[in-house]
């Protein structure tokens, strides 16, 4: 795959902008608490983020499409980068906490990298799905091993040098990164002219359901994430990412399926038995090691339905709304993970760490519920490889 005339290039590129997405969230909250002494202060600016961030990127990404990435993605992470220094320095100079608040919001226009990556390889291997779901497995398990080390290396820097540690390093990896990725113009999606306003993705029969697909599936990973790390702390999720990752990879190795649908449906059946697995450990009193276990073998149903997922979501994407398309799903998945996050931390304070590992499982079985609800009206939009 890498093989691919200046597919190396774009994609180092890609990696290093999309290491910064696991480092931010958890830099702001050890500056933010550390400094002001109030987690619910931390977890408030991060949560303000993510909204801004969910109401923007479909606009940064709309820009994306009708302008060219490297034309739209280098301003909109320079603005994102002044946010984030924006930031230390209200930090720093003990600014008011409003105006942490607007810092953080303004980070919201980072382009949606992954999704801009994913563009590239549908456009250098369109016509050949085989390729392309290689392509889009190894961008998933890229997702995960950015998400399982940004939090650590966040954390590292933060406790080792001095708190804004973690939020310089993401903003100056995330602006060089961005800008060796924009400069590998001979692989970059031509622009489409367009004569006239085009709908939104939206309207894309079958895209709704797709999306309410990603909500879902969002929350089963805000849940998990919050109840595991109320139950056993933060480090063991990085078992989850890993059996995830590892399960991108093996996924990309074999053919792609040729009901897309229907494997969507199984993918989703097996991520809701195996996220049965950290319920049964932890309300059985289970050692830690055992589930450890649980969640690496958990984490090998989320990337098989997460290519699975993508897949549809560009095929059933206009090629000239690709980018917008596909943020639009990033968008839906952050969202489920704040819904989960929060639902997941009322089950787990109220009912106990153990109970609340249902929270994930009851998520993948409603994703499960959407899929199949939502597998009429996609039949009735053919979807063609493109």
């Amino acid at each position: 795959m890498l093989a691919t005339p200046g597919a190396r290039a774009f994609t180092a590129g890609n990696l290093i902008a999309r290491l910064p997405m696991g480092m931010f969230s958890v830099s702001a909250v050890i500056m933010i608490a550390g400094s002001r002494g109030s987690y619910a202060l931390a977890g408030a600016v991060t949560a303000t983020g993510l909204a801004a961030t969910a109401v923007v990127a479909p606009f940064t990404a709309r820009l994306v499409d009708r302008y060219g990435q490297a034309r739209v993605a280098v301003p909109a992470t320079a603005l994102a980068v002044l946010g984030s220094l924006a930031l230390v320095l209200c930090v720093h100079v003990d600014a008011p906490a409003w105006t942490l608040f607007a810092a953080y919001a303004a980070t919201a226009t980072t382009p949606n990298t992954g999704g801009m990556s994913r563009a590239r390889w549908a456009h250098l291997h369109r016509g050949d799905p085989a390729a392309l779901h290689t392509a889009n497995s190894f961008e998933q398990a890229a997702d995960e091993l950015c998400f399982m080390l940004g939090p650590v290396l966040a954390a590292t820097l933060c406790g080792a040098l001095f708190p804004e540690a973690g939020t310089l390093v993401g903003a100056v990896l995330l602006m060089t990164g961005v800008l060796v990725f924009a400069a590998q113009r001979a692989t970059e999606p031509p622009v489409t002219p367009r004569t006239k306003a085009a709908a939104s993705p939206l309207r894309t029969p079958g895209m709704p359901a797709l999306l309410a697909v990603f909500l879902a599936t969002g929350a089963v990973f805000g849940s998990l994430e919050v109840v595991s790390i109320a139950h056993a702390g933060g480090a063991i999720l990085a078992l989850q990412a890993a059996g995830s990752c590892v399960a991108g990879l093996v996924y990309g190795s074999l053919r792609p399926a040729r009901d897309v649908r229907l494997r969507l449906l199984l993918c989703l059946a097996g991520m809701t038995a195996l996220m049965s697995l950290p319920l049964l450990a932890a309300t059985g009193s289970a050692a830690l090691p055992v589930l450890a276990l649980c969640l690496l073998i958990a984490g090998a149903a989320t990337a098989p339905t997460m290519v699975t997922g993508m897949t549809l979501i560009q095929r059933a994407t206009p090629p000239e709304q690709l980018n917008e398309g596909m943020t639009l799903a990033v968008t839906a998945l952050l969202g489920g993970i704040a819904a989960g996050a929060a639902a997941g931390g009322w089950l787990a304070e109220h009912a106990g760490t153990a109970t609340g590992y249902a929270a994930p499982m009851s998520a993948a079985a409603l994703a499960l519920l959407v899929a199949a609800a939502g597998r009429r009206s996609v039949n009735r939009a053919p979807v063609q490889a493109r």
